[in-house]
């Protein structure tokens, strides 16, 4: 069943970069804005963390806050969050499990070649964990400034 508006978030408990445990259900009363990502320290994925890294301050200032995900392992979050000087929580979510249970592991293709891999996609959790907005097929560049006015204008 695909996720929609309205629909209760799928809870998680994962590690995240400082290797503590993040479950969605601990931010129950609180604005969330987790977002998936294919893959740590790539270009687009790079840019996407430090533009919500950058604006976290805001997105506070609405009650929110950011969490991203990826099947990245810890250790490589720990490297990407240092690399790029992030401010935001990465979780490592290796089994695929959340990935899966919002609906993002799918098939993708580029240069002819299928294989399977994380739908960019950023979900807006309200204080009750119900879904509020969905991006699916991300398009980097604005995203992070379009999910702060939603949020804004959501109140």
């Amino acid at each position: 069943m695909a996720l929609e508006i309205g629909s209760p978030a799928p809870d998680f408990s994962l590690p995240d970069e400082t290797g503590s445990l993040v479950s969605l259900a601990s931010f129950r009363g609180k604005r969330v804005v987790l977002y998936f990502y294919p893959k740590d320290d790539t270009s687009g994925c790079t840019i996407q963390a430090k533009d919500f890294s950058c604006m976290v301050d805001d997105f506070a200032k609405e009650g929110a806050v950011i969490i991203g995900m990826s099947p990245d392992s810890v250790k490589s979050h720990v490297k990407f969050s240092t690399k790029h000087d992030l401010n935001i929580s990465l979780v490592a979510d290796e089994e695929k499990t959340a990935i899966q249970a919002y609906g993002l592991w799918i098939e993708k293709s580029m240069y002819g070649k299928k294989y399977m891999g994380v739908n960019r996609s950023t979900f807006l959790i309200g204080t009750d964990g119900k879904i509020e907005a969905i991006w699916t097929s991300v398009s980097v560049p604005g995203h992070a400034e379009e999910v702060l006015q939603v949020l804004k204008n959501s109140k």
